[in-house]
């Protein structure tokens, strides 16, 4: 057998080795919720609006699939990661389909309040041997140009699509939609492939040649071609290592909305300083406040324009995120800031809570 015969069944061997654990996972309402939550978001049928007032009243109580995303089994027990954005409806009801067609009601078990990840839970038959199971990789090891391949529910139709890429940048930077409400999430550390990521997909693993995940699909670029974003496989470690051992997901909470500061951003505001992270805040969300009331920020006496200089004596970097460095730490840390506050520094501490 030839070099570029064996390099044709790597990609072989890891989708066969990884399908039997992509599941789909379906969501569905209530009619009677699905109209409260979205009075004309119905899909379009020939037999017209399913709530129309001359329809019976009892269709109310029938449920309809409204969407639909991947996933796949990290644990046999029937232990399960996919987005944020798939599960992200509290009053949805979901349901998980194997490759082989067994289906299974599942529960959410958490949401990371950071990062587009969320951990379902399924229950097998007692009696069974256990649900088959992804290996998660070693994200920290990807390289740039490193071929990769994503597995999904494409579309929410086509079940344990494949499709082939590289990674073709680290460490991206994008906001993405939650829900239907508008909700938006600022996504840090992500792995830009060229892998092609569809509707349906998230959720779904993203894995190296030797069928380990290293990501998990989440997010694509409308209008833009071979532009797709997976989460990190090591955040989701993590996560399920804080279910095992707290029973939710546990992140460290400092209470501020920030901006890592560049040159850039420098010029725009005409700052002092070309690195940091200045406590502002979100212009995309009506609501947004720069310091929480009552957070550990609050307490220190942080303040809105405030520019963060130091983490417990480390300078930061241009463009190093603030609320990267605190996911590194654990909640009850105490922290020390250098803060720069028009022309003066201070020098504050805090203790980190968990974030709710």
């Amino acid at each position: 057998m030839n070099a570029s015969t064996d390099y044709d069944k790597l990609p072989i061997e890891a989708v066969k080795k990884v399908s039997p654990a992509v599941v789909s996972i379906v969501i569905s309402k209530y009619l009677k919720d699905l109209r409260k939550s979205a009075p004309f978001a119905f899909p379009f049928s020939p037999f017209g609006n399913p709530l129309a007032p001359h329809e019976e009243p009892g269709l109310e109580k029938e449920k309809v699939n409204v969407g639909g995303g991947s996933g796949f089994i990290v644990h046999p027990d029937g232990m399960i990661l996919t987005n944020k954005h798939v599960v992200f409806d509290p009053d949805a009801e979901y349901t998980v389909i194997t490759t082989e067609g067994d289906e299974y009601p599942a529960r959410v078990v958490a949401r990371d309040p950071v990062t587009d990840i969320a951990v379902v839970k399924v229950d097998p038959p007692a009696d069974g041997p256990g649900l088959p199971t992804v290996q998660l990789g070693n994200s920290k090891k990807i390289e740039i140009g490193q071929t990769v391949m994503a597995i999904g529910n494409a579309l929410g139709m086509f079940k344990n699509s494949v499709s082939r890429g590289i990674i073709s940048g680290m460490s991206r930077s994008i906001s993405a939609a939650l829900g239907t409400g508008g909700e938006t999430e600022h996504l840090r550390g992500m792995l830009q492939t060229d892998v092609a990521i569809n509707q349906g997909n998230s959720g779904g693993p993203l894995i190296n040649m030797d069928g380990e995940a290293v990501g998990i699909n989440t997010a694509i670029i409308y209008g833009a071609q071979n532009i797709g974003f997976a989460i990190p496989i090591n955040w989701a470690k993590q996560d399920l290592e804080d279910i095992i051992r707290y029973g939710r997901i546990v992140k460290p909470f400092l209470g501020i909305t920030c901006l890592a500061l560049n040159k850039k951003i420098q010029n725009q505001y005409k700052l002092p300083r070309v690195a940091g992270s200045l406590v502002m805040r979100n212009a995309h969300q009506p609501n947004s406040v720069a310091v929480m009331l009552g957070s550990p920020a609050d307490r220190a006496g942080l303040k809105e324009n405030d520019i963060i200089t130091h983490l417990n004596g480390q300078e930061l970097a241009e463009d190093e995120e603030l609320v990267d460095e605190l996911q590194k730490l654990k909640v009850g840390d105490q922290v020390e800031l250098t803060v720069l506050r028009k022309d003066q520094e201070l020098k504050v501490k805090t203790t980190l809570e968990e974030r709710k």
